[in-house]
């Protein structure tokens, strides 16, 4: 009988909440402004440094870590007996490390779909409060006025916290950051599949083919090289199928997320991860391809025997 009214009961009020936030459309006319101040800013080459491309995934909750750490460890120490200097200086690194923190986290912000964006306007406001409320709490402790600057500091505590709660909800719910190709390779089977004729194919322009049902990404070069990724971009899952052929390099429409032709390399942001690659060939005339595997590509390689064939090149 438990189980039975379990699943009777919708969402909770605290879900129920988050996904009508998702859905209303009032603070849209301010969102689509941040976002265009975001990206108007010149970071440059510093923009994908803020993404996490370095590092292979969204750089933003690495560097959260700090300012709460901080912020929860002074709260700790409030509760203890003469530690009022330590908790001022953790109160103070909180401060100076949430900044950067919130840089990176505004440029994956503004590259998100529109309902993940209106979740993340509430994240950031409730972050925004905390740190105005660390920052009383710190003037107030450097004034001496210790039990304001706990008082203070620990509201700050509770809207981190909320915030935080909203964070994992983009996460985690929303998959915002999340690798949006990773289970591709898993959904193919093993072995070759057709794509079809390689004279169907247009020189230099991407088209959209499917292996096992899973959209991939096809492009055929003046050189006779055929080059096949997924096609569901990384980033936000955008057809890359849709997008721009550059330089040896496809570039996703919705957020410009450029991916390396020969073996799928993310080679400028928002993506942080790389786009799964195929082992190509050409067989009586129609293309074929497979998941690429690495751990084989090594193994048939053998020492001293180089890369082995068939990467986004055409065979007999």
């Amino acid at each position: 009988m438990g189980f039975m009214d379990m699943s009777r009961k919708g969402p909770g009020r605290i879900l129920s909440a988050v996904d009508r936030l998702e859905r209303r459309p009032e603070a849209d006319g301010l969102i689509d402004a941040l976002r265009r101040a975001v990206r108007a800013v010149p970071l440059g080459r510093g923009r994908d440094a803020l993404h996490g491309r370095w590092l292979g995934h969204p750089v933003h909750p690495l560097m959260v870590q700090v300012p709460i750490g901080t912020w929860m460890s002074a709260a700790v120490l409030d509760l203890l007996p003469g530690q009022r200097r330590a908790a001022r200086a953790l109160v103070g690194v909180g401060l100076m490390t949430a900044l950067p923190a919130a840089v990176a986290g505004w440029t994956d912000w503004a590259e998100l779909r529109r309902p993940q964006m209106r979740v993340g306007l509430v994240h950031a406001a409730a972050n925004i409060g905390a740190v105005a409320f660390y920052a009383g709490s710190f003037a107030a402790r450097s004034r001496g006025r210790d039990g304001r600057g706990k008082a203070l500091g620990f509201a700050g505590l509770c809207l981190v916290g909320a915030g935080g709660a909203l964070g994992g909800h983009m996460a985690y719910r929303q998959a915002s950051g999340a690798n949006h190709a990773e289970q591709v390779p898993h959904l193919v089977k093993p072995g070759w599949h057709s794509l079809g004729e390689l004279a169907g194919l247009p020189l230099g322009k991407p088209v959209r083919r499917h292996m096992d049902e899973v959209p991939v990404m096809v492009v055929r070069e003046a050189g006779g090289a055929v080059h096949v990724l997924a096609d569901q971009c990384s980033h936000m899952a955008g057809p890359l199928s849709e997008g721009e052929i550059v330089d040896g390099c496809v570039r996703c429409p919705w957020h410009g997320s450029t991916f390396r032709l020969s073996d799928g390399w993310n080679v400028g942001g928002p993506a942080t991860a790389p786009q799964p690659a195929f082992d190509t060939r050409i067989v009586d005339g129609r293309v074929e391809a497979r998941v690429r595997n690495l751990d084989l590509d090594l193994e048939e390689a053998g020492p001293g025997n180089g890369h082995r064939t068939g990467r986004g090149i055409g065979e007999g």
